[in-house]
């Protein structure tokens, strides 16, 4: 990479972020400013707001700081896509405008010190530098178990991915170039990026609180997210449905041969409870191993209509 001057774009998703944009737009031009007067990055850096369809007055505010900072830019989606369209459309708008960049959500829970260190290992010739979370004290036990179980179930079910990171990292414009040609609908980018296979990296930080306002991944959106990971990257949910049948069929020739000599040694055991509950448990497996493959099929429905991801309504 050598030490010629990378011009570094920074990349914020936002989607009803008023309450902190101001403070998050503060920080991070902080952040541009003291990387510049280390001659680090170049002096055209620029941060850029991802509104993604937001509710309230979040690009209002993002409109107000880019016309009193020539360094801020703006990005407004038409409607709200999700965070990882909204991070998409964020990166490969970047893309042409930037050497490398850095994505980041508005919450300030990640920690900016640390984007020095990854500008370091950048230009020491790493393509991509994770953001992990070596700590998460400042997370509810639920959502501190939840997540953990996360990455330890991804992990599981076959889908490579870093622990404890989230999407928090730099990219050089090559390894988004790259990821600009994965066309898929689902979109996943934890599981995506260390598919492009370049020379990584990563920065560890402890997690904060968040700067202010709500977070936007609660509990439902999380279990969301993990079960579309799995499934974009992983058919081991049909593997494991289609062992869970070979064991049923299993069981129940050993029950009908059960039935059978007790029939004939006269040790029939009376009771509908025992088939009833068998007749459930089978329709219950039936209608999960139904709705999975839907589930699949249904991506493939969404992939094969090739629709746009996000629409651009205006750039500032």
């Amino acid at each position: 990479m050598g030490c010629k001057m990378d011009k570094l774009a920074i990349v914020v998703p936002c989607y009803n972020e008023e309450e902190v944009l101001p403070l998050t737009s503060d920080t991070l031009r902080g952040v541009l400013d003291a990387l510049i007067e280390k001659e680090k990055i170049a002096e055209d850096s620029f941060i850029l707001f991802v509104n993604d369809g937001s509710r309230d007055r979040t690009w209002e505010l993002i409109e107000k700081e880019h016309a009193k900072h020539s360094q801020i830019r703006g990005l407004k989606l038409a409607g709200n896509v999700g965070h990882q369209n909204a991070l998409t459309a964020g990166l490969l708008t970047a893309m042409d405008m930037s050497d490398v960049t850095v994505s980041i959500d508005a919450d300030l829970q990640d920690d900016v010190n640390v984007i020095e260190e990854m500008m370091d290992k950048f230009h020491e010739g790493k393509d991509i530098v994770y953001g992990v979370r070596s700590g998460r004290s400042t997370d509810s036990f639920l959502k501190r178990t939840t997540a953990q179980g996360f990455y330890r179930f991804m992990s599981l079910m076959g889908v490579k991915t870093i622990y404890n990171h989230a999407d928090f990292r730099l990219m050089s414009r090559r390894a988004v170039e790259q990821f600009s040609q994965y066309g898929e609908s689902n979109l996943f980018l934890r599981g995506m990026v260390p598919l492009i296979g370049y020379e990584t990296d990563s920065v560890y930080y402890e997690r904060r609180e968040r700067a202010a306002g709500k977070s936007k991944y609660p509990l439902k959106k999380m279990l969301a997210l993990a079960f579309n990971g799995i499934t974009s990257f992983s058919i081991k949910p049909i593997n494991l449905i289609t062992a869970l049948g070979i064991l049923m069929v299993i069981g129940s020739v050993l029950a009908a041969v059960y039935a059978f000599i007790s029939y004939f040694t006269g040790n029939v055991v009376p009771g509908w409870t025992s088939l009833i509950l068998s007749v459930w448990f089978i329709g219950g497996v039936q209608l999960l191993a139904i709705g999975l493959v839907g589930q699949y099929i249904g991506k493939i429905y969404m992939e094969v209509k090739h629709r746009p991801r996000y629409n651009i309504e205006k750039i500032l």
